[in-house]
């Protein structure tokens, strides 16, 4: 009985562990290549991403945007008001549930 339900939980079994081994080679492949050092394109991939970051920081925003890019961005949060009802369209909304009174049932 059991030597039948093993064989039958076999596949499936298998199929599960090289899968998670397919992962973990992969991890690991991506670990190594970190310690290696990156090929050009990778480099400055990682380099324009630091740049960018630096930018972003310093500029508390939107990298490069003019006065026109803020103008567009008043204007579409603007007419969103207008469409929803106004209120703060830049932050997240706060949800408040009210717990629904519940009557207890007794069966005659």
């Amino acid at each position: 009985m059991i030597l039948q339900r093993l064989s039958q939980l076999y596949p499936l079994l298998r199929s599960a562990v090289s899968l998670q081994l397919r992962r973990n080679l992969g991890l690991t492949a991506v670990a190594f290549n970190k310690a290696k050092e990156l090929d050009p394109v990778q480099k400055l991939f990682v380099e324009k991403l630091r740049e960018y970051t630096t930018k972003s920081k310093s500029a508390g925003g939107v990298v490069d945007a003019g006065p026109e890019y803020q103008r567009n961005v008043n204007d579409e949060l603007t007419k969103l008001q207008r469409l929803y009802g106004g209120g703060d369209l830049t932050k997240f909304p706060d949800f408040k549930f009210v717990e629904p009174k519940l009557e207890e049932v007794t069966s005659k």
